[in-house]
């Protein structure tokens, strides 16, 4: 037996091989809350669902792209050889480039495929793309997608500098004495880090807040939403209603004069704005404790103490990304911001706003990144894009419109969807919505190493190595530590990376040269670790000559930290000499860029907007249940999801529903029943769970279960194993970001007698080419 080391975005971890395939998997013994070796990767890479050879969707095999109208995921495959395979992509590109335009290809990766800086699938796509003549682009993220866009007008700087700009854990514990955290900290979600990392260090620095008598408080329908050990007071509210907590403490703010009125007067514009709002100046209606307590049903007196609190001592306001993926998420995160102003602690030492403080590992613990090479892009001379959660309008209304942060967009007629590293029938909402619109274009072509759904919905699958076949650099975002990513064991025969397949599809399109400049997948990555050294040289940082390294067990590399971590603190300490990036220098608690949009459900500061579905509808039936979808344990997203390390997270197969004991007692419902939930957009099955430390009127289902609708290919099909995305409102946040509403969702459920086996784990229905050839 031997072990080898590898790295995922879970982590690294050692590989144990027994007569050269993987038997199991360990944690580095320095890393004991490393999860890279319960993710299961080495049960897998030999699993019934694992794709060797490419197959063409048999439908499109024997009609053509347009000879037939789709059912994908719903038919058979037919097995083909690789120059059969290269040779139709190639084709597709062709006739839809020459007869649609380069804006008629749309580049879809979103996912977490690869840790490593070269086998990137999403750079790895884009790059090919961009040197076959464009493509259409998606921009922003579902993770947060209304932070990437609302910041920006708010506190300056790209929408994703508050990763940077957080205060950090070590800040918090050396100077703070409160931590609001709306929507909690969870401590799960640090076993992840984007690009990967060698060592865990999140639960530690919390625990390290904890003993130094941070007192936290955790807002969020969910109890365990922050680690028990740093023994937080719980506080249960409504989902979705946040905002409306925040402006009830700014009123007691204002009204108590405890705001922070140097700060506001030096460091920010329109707070008079925001307050004619508040106290009811503008619509007649006071934004009080007790307005507040009739929406979010937290006590005016809990609103009112945990307002005075924050001002009378260094607090931090910390809001959690899911917040935001939810209808009218913007506002949130403006509101969070305009609080923290108020409170006299922002900009101070650990104090202030925070925005995802744990929602992966490295932020709260470092700044700044080590500027490691990856994979180069090349421009995109096709201009067309969409928010990335926009998918399924511009497939199902091309030449539609769409506004969007003050742009009026034009939907493209996409006549081709390429898809490498990500899975959309995990990702994106309202997956009835996402076939129907899946089924519109003319080809589907997609790269994966097992039958996922996305694969199984694909006219051409090319099956790629995984990470354990493969070599490669890791360097984790906000982690220190620059590693070799080495090939744990040979893939299978003829099997392809993704750089690979590109290069044939790029070679039989004449543009092989200018994807892969000539060089191999090992001359890559000297040249990128070649760059890397040369980036940090011009820090003073030396890094080894490449053969050290590849033999090394890493080096350390610190951080850059960018100037605009302290913008806040520096804004603070002299607002004219330290401005922000936003139009008039200061934190815009109004924004007249936004306001000038003229976007009724954003006016320009933080508002209450009532969502189309929460509990406080007065329409709505009391035996709804809000359904709140959060990260799943033992994978991430929905990686592996079939193998061990998810499965020990499901009950019979299935996903697991969390209910409270009395809200299900009073739909009959008993812990370990089978139950159908559903809504007006779809249904699916889940196994319930009962316990206490949730919200009653709130439902609580892991993401990540891949979608098994009882009739593959069919709209409307109930989810067998529990995809909670077969319920959630396909809908923008607003027009200001249009970014996901995964969290505004109301659901009924109910206990189902007879419930189908589930199927999602077995591998679709194959045709060898010469029964094919036979005819149908």
């Amino acid at each position: 037996m031997e072990t080898r080391r590898t790295s995922t975005h879970l982590g690294t971890f050692e590989v144990v091989l027994e007569d050269g395939r993987p038997v199991e998997t360990r944690n580095l013994p320095d890393d004991p809350d490393g999860a890279a070796a319960s993710a299961g990767l080495h049960e897998v890479i030999d699993h019934e669902l694992r794709i060797t050879r490419p197959h063409i969707r048999e439908g499109w095999l024997r009609h053509g792209p347009t000879g037939s109208t789709p059912r994908r995921g719903g038919e058979a495959f037919v097995e083909v050889s690789w120059e059969e395979a290269y040779d139709a992509i190639a084709a597709e590109l062709t006739r839809v480039r020459e007869q649609h335009g380069d804006a008629a290809v749309f580049g879809g990766s979103y996912g977490w495929s690869s840790a490593g800086r070269f086998h990137h699938a999403q750079s790895q796509i884009h790059r090919f793309l961009a040197v076959d003549g464009g493509y259409t682009a998606s921009r922003h993220s579902y993770s947060v997608g209304a932070q990437e866009v609302v910041l920006p007008h708010v506190i300056g700087g790209s929408g994703m500098a508050m990763f940077d700009g957080n205060p950090q854990w070590s800040a918090i514990a050396e100077h703070a004495e409160l931590v609001i955290a709306f929507g909690g900290s969870p401590l799960k979600n640090t076993l992840v880090n984007q690009g990967g990392l060698k060592h865990h260090r999140a639960r530690d620095a919390q625990r390290a807040c904890a003993e130094a008598g941070v007192r936290f408080v955790c807002i969020s329908p969910v109890e365990d939403d922050l680690d028990e050990s740093l023994r937080a007071e719980w506080i249960p509210i409504r989902p979705g209603t946040d905002t409306a907590l925040m402006l009830g403490m700014a009123h007691r703010l204002m009204t108590s004069g405890r705001e922070d009125a140097d700060f506001l007067a030096r460091c920010c514009v329109g707070y008079e704005n925001f307050r004619d709002y508040v106290l009811g100046e503008l619509d007649g209606v006071e934004k009080t404790p007790g307005w507040a307590e009739e929406i979010c049903g937290v006590p005016s007196g809990v609103i009112t103490g945990l307002a005075d609190d924050a001002s009378a001592v260094r607090s931090v306001v910390s809001v959690t990304w899911s917040m935001q993926r939810a209808q009218h998420g913007e506002q949130v995160y403006w509101a969070a911001v305009t609080l923290a102003a108020m409170t006299g602690s922002m900009g101070r030492p650990g104090g202030g706003f925070a925005a995802g403080l744990s929602a992966t590992h490295g932020i709260g613990l470092h700044r700044g990144s080590m500027g490691a090479a990856s994979f180069p892009q090349v421009r995109n001379r096709v201009d067309s894009f969409i928010p990335v959660a926009r998918i399924s309008d511009m497939l199902l209304s091309p030449g539609g419109t769409l506004e969007f942060n003050g742009q009026r967009l034009t939907y493209p007629d996409v006549r081709l969807v390429y898809w490498a590293g990500g899975n959309p029938f995990h990702h994106h909402q309202d997956l009835n919505k996402l076939l129907r619109a899946w089924n519109v274009p003319e080809t589907v072509v997609v790269h994966d190493s097992w039958w996922t759904p996305v694969a199984r919905h694909a006219d051409i699958v090319i099956p790629v190595a995984t990470t354990l076949e493969r070599d490669d650099i890791i360097a984790g975002g906000r982690d220190t530590m620059l590693l070799p990513l080495h090939r744990v064991v040979d893939p299978p025969d003829g099997l392809p990376t993704d750089f690979e397949a590109f290069s044939q599809v790029a070679e039989r399109r004449g543009r092989r040269q200018d994807f892969d400049e000539g060089l191999t997948e090992r001359q890559w990555i000297e040249r990128l670790y070649d760059e890397t050294t040369r980036r940090v040289a011009r820090r003073g940082v030396e890094l080894p000559p490449f053969e050290e390294f590849w033999e090394s067990e890493g080096v350390q590399v610190p951080l850059s930290v960018p100037p605009e971590a302290d913008a806040i603190a520096d804004l603070r300490a002299d607002p004219a000499r330290h401005p922000l990036s936003t139009p008039s220098g200061r934190i815009e608690i109004y924004s007249e860029t936004v306001a000038s949009f003229g976007y009724e459900e954003c006016p320009g500061y933080a508002s209450w907007q009532e969502p189309q579905e929460w509990i406080g509808r007065a329409d709505l039936d009391d035996s709804m249940l809000h359904l709140l979808s959060h990260q799943p344990k033992g994978k991430i997203h929905s990686q592996l999801d079939f193998a061990a390390a998810s499965m020990r997270h499901k009950a019979d197969g299935r996903e697991i529903i969390r209910l409270h004991p009395q809200t299900a007692a009073g739909l009959g419902i008993a812990d370990g029943d089978t139950v159908r939930i559903s809504n007006v957009r779809g249904s699916c099955l889940a196994v319930a769970r009962l316990v206490d430390g949730l919200h009653r009127r709130v439902a609580l289902m892991a993401t990540g279960g891949w979608w098994d609708p009882e009739r593959p290919g069919e709209p409307g099909s109930t989810c067998l194993q529990g995809n909670p995305n077969v319920l959630t409102s396909d809908i923008g946040t607003s027009r200001l970001a249009q970014g996901s509403s995964a969290q505004t969702c109301m659901v009924s459920v109910r206990r189902e007698a007879d419930p189908a086996p589930t199927r999602a784990h077995l591998p679709p229905a194959t045709i060898r080419r010469d029964e094919f050839d036979q005819g149908p």
